[in-house]
């Protein structure tokens, strides 16, 4: 069965660096199979005859790069179906000087908050942004020219904050992609 690691914190601004070819080889170490990173974020998609655990990979990622990783691990079934309620016309447009289009981000949870009312906990604003929860994640979408009202520009530096990482939606489709059983 396939599988997707997600790494919290790493290759941000230069810090915590977490190459990819690296990366992949800690996985493989540890015995899984057809390992793909995505990107430079900490993205991982592989293959398991067992359920991984955080517990597993966490430790092993943390004694060879020498730094704290939080590691969600999800199956490729949970991938794809928080890829999947990701409504059609939601875009990622690149941020621009006239503050045109959107914002869509899917903030993938970690298990102690992963539960319904965490948009409420988020500072969810309604009246400027869009969020849904799906079992192990909110999907955001927010209009640019009001994207710094919004509720995830508060999130960050918040004790919730560590409870989650992001992605935005073009790279949360392109990873339900590579999960998806050939």
């Amino acid at each position: 069965m396939k599988y997707v690691a997600l790494l919290r914190g790493v290759n941000v601004g230069g810090n915590h660096r977490v190459p990819k070819a690296e990366f992949q080889a800690v996985l493989e170490k540890l015995g899984f199979r057809d390992v793909v990173t995505y990107i430079n974020s900490g993205n991982a998609v592989f293959t398991t005859d067992h359920e991984p655990e955080a517990s597993e990979v966490q430790p092993a990622l943390e004694e060879h790069f020498g730094f704290p990783i939080p590691t969600l691990l999800l199956s490729g079934d949970k991938i794809r179906a928080i890829a999947a309620a990701i409504p059609e016309e939601w875009t990622n447009d690149a941020p621009n000087p006239d503050k045109t289009g959107q914002k869509s981000d899917v903030l993938y949870l970690f298990d102690d908050v992963n539960m319904p009312n965490i948009i409420e906990k988020l500072g969810y604003v309604p009246d400027i942004e869009t969020m849904q929860y799906v079992d192990g994640a909110v999907i955001t979408n927010v209009a640019r020219a009001v994207q710094t009202k919004g509720s995830l520009q508060k999130l960050v530096g918040s004790e919730l904050y560590s409870k989650v990482t992001i992605r935005n939606i073009h790279t949360a489709r392109r990873l339900a992609e590579l999960a998806a059983d050939e």
